[in-house]
């Protein structure tokens, strides 16, 4: 629990944050840097499950994973349904999406700038 003691700077969430959904198989990952642009938060991250079932775990792993190693407890909406999960850590917003879902949604272009996605892991 030594972790949990450790202050979390965004930067350090958003490496958190994106490792985990790298090892729960979160596909088409992308990180918005949201600083200077709202006070919403400091980055956005958006990622794309298979299934709703994948959705539901991802979320339920990454919020667990913030609070042992951060301390944090993340404000979620959406988990019951498994179609998008939106996760507050504070500093990182984080939606997890089925690609059908996130399709209709098109986050992505209403918070990057005009040339394309910022960062894109995976």
């Amino acid at each position: 629990m030594a972790a949990a003691t450790e202050i979390a700077t965004s930067e350090k969430l958003l490496a958190t944050i994106l490792t985990s959904l790298n090892d729960d198989k979160a596909e088409d990952i992308v990180q918005i840097d949201l600083r200077g642009k709202t006070e919403i938060g400091d980055y956005m991250v958006i990622c794309s499950g298979r299934s709703t079932r994948q959705v539901s775990s991802i979320s339920e792993k990454l919020v667990q994973k913030i609070k042992d190693d951060f301390g944090r407890v993340s404000k979620t909406e959406g988990k019951e349904t498994g179609d998008w999960v939106l996760i507050d850590t504070g500093d990182v917003i984080v939606h997890v999406f089925r690609p059908e879902v996130r399709e209709f949604y098109q986050l992505e272009k209403m918070w990057q700038p005009m040339g394309g996605p910022e960062t894109a892991a995976n």
